[in-house]
Formats: C-alpha cells, sequence, structure tokens
C-alpha cells in the first residue's frame, strides 16, 4: 500500500485524500477534479478506481449533501499498481500491433526503434478529452490504428505533452521546433472549434506528424 501519490496541495492531492476512505464521492460537491481526462490519468498511473459498469468507472447516484443527483466516484483500493499496460489503458497484444502496424518507427525523426524504447501515444492528447475512451479491442483493424495512434520516445512522448497542455492552456498550438506550420487552422486554436473537440487539433504537427510532413512537402515540391 502506498501513501498519496501527489504533490501535496494540488487538486489531484486533495481528491486522492478526500477518496482514501473507499467510499463514494460526489463530483459536484466533494471532488475537486471535474474533468474526465483528471481520471483517465488516474488510471493509467495504475491509481485503481471502482468500476461500477464495465469501462464506467463512476456512478450517478443522489448526493446527501448537496441534494442532487450526480455524478460519483471511488477508490477501489489504496494500492497503486506498477504496471506500463495500466498506464497505457492497452492490451498487451494490442500495444504489440499497433508498433508492429507503425513500422517501430519514432514519428518525430521516423527512426526504427526497438519495442521497448517506443511508447504508444494517442494522436488526440488526453489533456482535450472530455469522456473516457472507449474500449480498445485487441483486434482493431490497422486503419483504426494509423487513424488513432503514433509511436514516440520517451522524450518525444513528453516533449508532446508539453505542447498540448500549453496549448489548452493558452490556445497557441504546438509546432515543430522551429517551424511554424500547420496545415490547417493557424496558429492559434480556433475559436469556432470547442476546446474538447479533435478536428481543432488537425494540422498540428504534433497531433500526425506523417500528414504534417506530407503537406509541408507538397508546399516545398511546388
Amino acid at each position: 500500500m502506498k501513501n498519496n501519490p501527489f504533490t501535496e496541495g494540488t487538486t489531484s492531492y486533495i481528491d486522492f485524500e478526500t477518496m482514501s476512505d473507499l467510499q463514494w464521492h460526489c463530483s459536484k460537491c466533494e471532488l475537486k477534479s471535474g474533468q474526465a481526462k483528471t481520471w483517465q490519468v488516474w488510471r493509467q498511473q495504475g491509481i485503481q478506481l471502482e468500476e461500477h459498469k464495465p469501462n464506467r468507472w463512476e456512478k450517478r447516484i443522489l448526493c446527501e449533501r448537496c441534494n442532487n443527483t450526480t455524478v460519483h466516484r471511488k477508490l477501489k483500493s489504496l494500492e497503486i499498481l506498477d504496471d506500463t499496460n495500466v498506464r497505457s489503458n492497452l492490451p498487451q497484444n494490442l500495444t504489440k500491433k499497433i508498433k508492429e502496424v507503425l513500422g517501430f518507427k519514432d514519428a518525430v525523426f521516423l527512426r526504427k526503434m526497438e519495442s521497448n524504447l517506443l511508447e504508444v501515444d494517442h494522436k488526440f492528447p488526453q489533456i482535450r478529452w472530455d469522456k473516457d475512451e472507449e474500449v480498445n479491442a485487441p483486434n482493431m483493424p490497422e486503419e483504426e490504428i494509423r487513424k488513432k495512434f503514433i509511436l514516440l520516445t520517451r522524450s518525444n512522448n513528453l516533449l508532446k505533452s508539453r505542447y498540448c497542455e500549453r496549448c489548452f492552456k493558452t490556445n497557441q498550438r504546438g509546432c515543430f521546433p522551429g517551424i511554424k506550420f500547420w496545415y490547417k487552422g493557424e496558429e492559434y486554436w480556433s475559436k469556432n472549434v470547442y476546446k474538447y473537440d479533435e478536428k481543432g487539433c488537425m494540422g498540428c504537427f504534433w497531433y500526425s506528424p506523417d500528414d504534417w510532413r506530407e503537406e509541408l512537402n507538397k508546399i516545398v515540391n511546388k
């Protein structure tokens, strides 16, 4: 059993403390984390949330404190799982298939690498998710794999995360270092696009490096 894994004073730290009694807690009047993305990240970090129904880590019930029917969440255990498959939220055989389909290549520099040096990441960043991801079937078709995922080294995955977090907070979209080019949209997230809409990511290097290179080469080769 482990102590609170979050930095003291942060929203997640406070919520973990609240939920450490392993009881259901109201997301409106008790928990501070309002975004579905937060709980997705918790699960990927090995934190065990109660699964009320298959792939549903929440329950709508009447809150005795605020007298509203709201989403409630509950910790299943205080033990934090140390399992990379839990953190990636992908079945092990699907992770293997994704790496094979994508040719074991880091999407940023197109280097073919050993499997253990590559991480599977979603093109659409989790910080912009407003609901839990649907189940990723182990037999996912190759077309869907290419549409949803990219492979990145750990350092490039962290870099993608930083750009996506900055974009979410400031609306300034990410770019390949030193090259301010977006094949769709402009430097700033469109005011006409909902902040959780995947369409707003299209055109950004970090969303799909392959598509970005293809569109840039069309201009260069004219």
